[in-house]
């Protein structure tokens, strides 16, 4: 068996792994002062006998070649930083209390995105704990963290990190990521937890001295690829699969969302995505719990998401950026970049159905004809959103929609994303109305990569800096300051607009017709310009009442009906405009039939059901 890298504590005693192979020797020192030479097997495998005088606490580096002292590459533990030694930790120690819990199918999960380190003023894991009945009331069941494995300092995003074994030690290090999982599921909620296994950071990153981790095969945006099917590429195909298992198993969590998968390149017969993916299943099975594997991909491709026997890579779902793209446009008429794609209600109504907007169809924006079908998964595969740390943060300003739409407008985007037949998320704080923005920090303690970053944002956003704007100092503590969340109710909207997620939340997981998640379950229209209806049944259910979801993003009135037989009414159940959110007082009918016109208010969105009566 190929052993698990890292130190490892069980029942007191403690075994250290460290992949190496074509170092000459390799010493592991403990405190300091205690040195043991560790033996290699054939696959580069330096190991130590089990050792019972190292206790979990204890610091401890590897000499490499009788010379260099690094941290382990497989630390769990850098209290001292990127650059220190690293530290035993027992993550047996945790008292679980979540025997009975068996995880959250994807399809049921109402998502909600987080950034540790800005959630909360207290900036930990416990300071997560605080919130958990907030979002239980809320009505999320599923925790989606930001990347956690140690970063540089104590301010970042999570994308720059360079222990992916080891929880940022700022937050609460591996026990209060356990401690928080744990409280989690005391409380029926699922987490989710984003690893980045397609580049690691520039500042602490010495996995290259321990072997050929990367390769020049390939490239990233980031430097070189990691080497997933060059050389020596089974050892790091291992540390990064032993890695995902560590995370569900050790960790209890519930899924991974995995960072920019169009980015990991592998060209080998069994690609790594699909051997997580096997690895998962087969934990899956030997412990009885659901997990999610889901992958944020550029590609419009259905491979990444269809089940291996089918030749795909077997992720349980994608994050899905189109539908982003095209309900943001409609809202905002934003065309700059990658938004010049979208614009139109046709691309909207084309997200909701297809899923993806260009499937095999050219796309003005790249030049090319991009992307396939992915008709043949369901709804329930994709994750949706109206915002995410990407699309706000990597905005200059780090503005969220609130800086820029009305309240009627904000409350269209809640219901278009909520009332879809995708798994939704939301990105901390737009269920309020949070005006604070979200934008790029770092706290690097290398100062050239400190100024070539400053250089990297300012060159991005060259052109908006010409009309006077200036790019946030991602350095600087008052950037980081200014992306926490203020938790400030005290505008009426924002306590509305809590109680209107809530509603839409509720109605969600409680509407029959709702639940059902396959393609010919939903039919998409273009009434008029500017207004979209949908039409969402229950197929494998006929007494189920079916329903329509009216949404104008007009500025002005609209006038609609809705198609149905001439035995059939539909009862309104739920309006954007009722005076109880603020709005203007319905416009639209409470009772359609056949023949019967009504209105949408201006960004109006409005649910009918089937009367039964």
């Amino acid at each position: 068996m190929i052993p698990t890298p890292g130190a490892r504590i069980k029942s007191g005693k403690t075994t250290f792994t460290v992949w190496s192979p074509l170092s000459e020797s390799i010493e592991l020192i403990v405190n300091e002062k205690d040195t043991l030479p560790l033996s290699s097997d054939e696959f580069g495998y330096w190991t130590t006998s089990i050792l019972e005088n190292v206790n979990a606490g204890d610091r401890y580096q590897y000499r490499i070649n009788g010379e260099t002292l690094r941290p382990d590459p497989a630390s769990l533990s850098q209290p001292d930083g990127v650059h220190g030694a690293s530290q035993v930790v027992d993550l047996w120690v945790q008292n679980w209390t979540d025997d009975a819990w068996k995880g959250i199918a994807l399809q049921d999960m109402i998502i909600y995105e987080l950034h540790v380190g800005t959630f909360t003023t207290e900036r930990t894991f416990d300071g997560i704990i605080s919130k958990l009945d907030y979002l239980k009331d809320l009505g999320i069941n599923t925790l989606e963290l930001m990347p956690v494995a140690q970063f540089p300092g104590t301010r970042n995003w999570g994308y720059d990190g360079v222990y992916p074994y080891a929880v940022q030690h700022s937050y609460g290090g591996a026990q209060g990521l356990q401690k928080l999982v744990n409280a989690c599921h005391e409380k029926g909620l699922a987490v989710v937890l984003d690893v980045v296994y397609n580049h690691l950071g520039p500042e602490g990153n010495y996995l290259s001295e321990y072997g050929p981790y990367f390769t020049d095969k390939h490239h990233t945006p980031w430097g070189l690829a990691i080497n997933f099917d060059d050389a020596y590429c089974d050892g790091v195909r291992h540390y990064f699969i032993q890695n995902a298992l560590m995370w569900l198993r050790d960790f209890h969590l519930d899924g991974l969302r995995l960072d920019a998968i169009h980015a990991i390149k592998d060209s080998g017969a069994k690609h790594l995505l699909a051997a997580i993916s096997e690895a998962k299943d087969t934990l899956q099975e030997e412990n009885g719990r659901t997990y999610a594997l889901i992958g944020e991909c550029d590609l419009n491709d259905h491979k990444y998401i269809s089940p291996r026997s089918q030749g795909g890579y077997g992720l349980d779902g994608q994050w899905i950026d189109e539908f982003h793209h095209a309900l943001h446009t409609v809202l905002t008429e934003e065309s700059s970049g990658y938004y010049s794609d979208f614009g139109e209600m046709s691309h909207l109504a084309k997200a909701y159905e297809k899923t993806y907007v260009y499937d095999g169809i050219y796309s003005p924006y790249r030049k090319r004809i991009f992307g396939n079908s992915a008709e043949a998964n369901p709804y329930s595969q994709f994750v949706v959103f109206t915002q995410n740390h990407d699309q706000v943060g990597n905005r200059m300003m780090g503005d969220r929609l609130t800086s820029t739409l009305s309240f009627p407008a904000l409350k269209l985007a809640a219901g278009a994303m909520l009332a879809s037949p995708y798994v939704p998320m939301l990105f901390m704080g737009e269920e309020y109305a949070e005006t604070r923005p979200f934008q790029y920090f770092v706290s690097h303690t290398d100062l050239d990569l400190v100024e070539a970053v400053r250089k990297g944002r300012a060159k991005e956003f060259e052109y908006f800096q010409k009309e006077g704007l200036t790019v946030p100092d991602p350095q600087s503590e008052t950037t980081f300051a200014s992306s926490t969340l203020s938790w400030d109710w005290s505008v009426l909207e924002s306590q509305l607009l809590f109680k209107y997620y809530q509603a839409l939340i509720k109605l969600r997981k409680e509407l029959p017709a709702w639940q059902d998640y396959s393609r010919p379950a939903l039919e998409v229209s273009v009434v008029e310009k500017n207004v979209l209806r949908l039409f969402r049944q229950h197929t494998q259910d006929e007494s189920t009442s079916p329903t329509y979801i009216m949404m104008s993003f007009s500025n002005q009135p609209k006038t609609f009906q809705l198609a149905m037989g001439r035995d059939e009414s539909f009862e309104k159940i739920f309006d954007s405009e009722d005076t109880q959110w603020a709005g203007e007082g319905s416009g639209a009918e409470d009772m359609m039939a056949q023949d019967t016109s009504s209105q949408l208010l201006h960004y109006n969105f409005v649910i009918y059901q089937r009367s039964t009566d």
